[in-house]
Formats: structure tokens, sequence, C-alpha cells
């Protein structure tokens, strides 16, 4: 049960993180299906910097991992820009605008890193090395039966993660920030009317958006993946784009969406184990938070209540 919860939250969290991006940009009313694109470009621009600067530290120096988070974090802000362009400067498709975004990123970022090792670091190689990073055990809360789990092996970025969704919690809910967002996706002409730049608003929420998305893009690269590669995209975008619209763009139910997929996956792994099934069943658990995925579709897309003006182009002079 607790090699569960551990692997189950290591997974749930930068899944959670990339879905509180896309609720940033969906409540504002921008249709984010980069998500995909978002987390591999921003960790490639983690693992880069990270490979770059591994010499002037020592093997189990916790600098490069940090600094990776940080440049991730930029990473896939400065590349949300193409999105937010398209979708809000040149009013293009917000749907077509995240899937060229995804098979975009994913051309460039394995071009990108073949062309890097070969002329700096003289390997024939598609992927930057990062190994995984070191876990931490809270001494104290580790020992409560069951919930001890929760705070045991524990990676840094879970930790980061966590503190970073309260802010983002407290900022879309308890600011008046938070507030004029949540209206730029029900009623943009109201807060237009009200004297607010709408684009504005929407520039940084798709900002955000790609600044988280690329943090949970490079946690996989240092837990599932330890490296970067093309791997990276593995459908785990989409897979925080279904949490989001499970938990019906509010951050708290998406959060239950993304812990039930995490400890699908870790809960199966754990049962390929059990049953002394071979290593070969271990590939096909890895659907199973996309099958979970098809089965809440069916009986939750009813239920589900998205943005009034998400998608829609805003012409401030359609009044």
């Amino acid at each position: 049960m607790n090699t569960i919860i551990i692997d189950g939250l290591s997974f749930a969290l930068p899944l959670f993180i990339m879905a509180i991006g896309g609720i940033y940009c969906e409540r504002s009313g921008i249709t984010n299906l980069a998500i995909e694109g978002l987390q591999g470009f921003g960790a490639f621009c983690g693992a880069l910097f990270a490979v770059c600067i591994a010499q002037y530290f020592a093997g189990n120096s916790p600098i490069p991992f940090y600094l990776a988070m940080l440049f991730a974090f930029l990473g896939g802000m400065l590349f949300s820009l193409l999105h937010a362009m398209l979708c809000i400067k040149f009013k293009a498709n917000q749907v077509i605008s995240g899937v060229v975004i995804n098979i975009l990123a994913m051309a460039l970022t394995e071009f990108l890193t073949k062309q890097i090792n070969a002329s700096i670091f003289g390997a024939a190689s598609n992927k930057f090395v990062l190994g995984v990073s070191a876990r931490i055990t809270v001494p104290v809360l580790s020992k409560i039966p069951v919930l001890g789990a929760v705070f045991t092996n524990l990676y840094p970025f879970e930790i980061v993660i966590a503190l970073i969704a309260l802010i983002a919690w407290y900022i879309l809910y308890q600011t008046r920030f938070g507030l004029h967002l949540r209206a730029c996706g029900d009623n943009p002409h109201a807060v237009d009317a009200a004297g607010i730049e709408v684009s504005r608003v929407r520039l940084i929420a798709v900002m955000a958006s790609g600044a988280l998305s690329g943090l949970g893009g490079i946690c996989f690269a240092y837990s599932i993946s330890a490296n970067f590669s093309s791997n990276i995209y593995s459908g785990y975008g989409y897979l925080a784009i279904a949490a989001l619209i499970f938990g019906n763009w509010k951050i708290m139910p998406t959060l239950g969406a993304c812990l039930l997929f995490g400890f699908a996956r870790s809960g199966g792994y754990e049962l390929v184990k059990f049953l002394e099934m071979p290593s070969s069943y271990q590939d096909l658990v890895m659907v199973l938070p996309y099958v979970l995925t098809l089965l809440m579709l069916i009986f939750f897309s009813k239920k589900n209540h998205a943005p009034k003006a998400l998608g829609e182009i805003y012409d401030k002079g359609a009044r």
C-alpha cells in the first residue's frame, strides 16, 4: 500500500501542476491543447541547462536539479507565447494552434537534442541523461500508519509543486486578478466594459500555463524518465487536460482526478508484481489511466460545465 501511495503521488503531482496551468488558460477563455508540447519544450530547456552545468557541481549536488526546474519553468513560459500570439493577436483557431504547437515541440526538441549532443558533447544520442532525483523522508510524519507514506521517499519537486499549487489556488480564487481571469472565460465583454484589458489577462494566463507545464515536464524527466528524450511526449499533457475537464475546471476536484490516475498507474504496477506476471505486462499497465479517462468520459461528461466563452475568439468591437 505504501508503494502505491508513494509512486502514485510522484506521478499525480506533476500531472496536477500541468492541469492547474491548463485551468488558468481555459478559465481565461483560451483552449489549451498545447500542454503536451509546452511540458516537452520546458523539460528540454531545463534538461539542457542541467547537463551543461553538471560538470561544475559534485555528482550528488541538488543545485542542477533546482536550476533545471527554474529553466523548465521559464522555457515553457516563453514557448507558450507562440500559442498566445496565434490565439490572441492573430485570432487563429485555438484547437489547431494547440495541435501544431505539440507537433512543433516534439520535432524541434528531438532535432535540437541530437544536434547539441553531436556538436557540443560529441555523442550520437537523442537524449540528455539526467538521472533520478534524490528522495527525502520527513522524520516524524513518515511514521504515521498509511498516511505516513505521503511523507516517505518524497521527490523534492513534490514539495515545490504542493507549494505552487497552493499559491495558484489562492491567486485564482482569492485575488482580484483571479476574479478577472475567471470572468474573461465567462463574459469577456463585461470584463472589457469594466476597463480591464482582456487580451492582457489572457496572455498572463497562457504564460502561466506554459510555465507550470514546463515545470511538470522536468519533474517527469527527473523521475519516470531519468532523462530527456522524445519519450517525454507520452500523453501526459493530454491526461492533464482530461483531469481538468473531469475536475470541472476547478483546482481541488482536478487534484482528485490526478490522484486517481496516479494511483491507478502505481496500483497496476504493484498488481503485476503481486501476480508474478511477466515484466512485459507492466507496459500494459501504462494504459490504465487512459482507460479510466474513457470510463470517466462516459459517466461524467454530461456534468461538466466549461467556461462559457472557452474557445471563442474575442472581438472587442462585437458586443
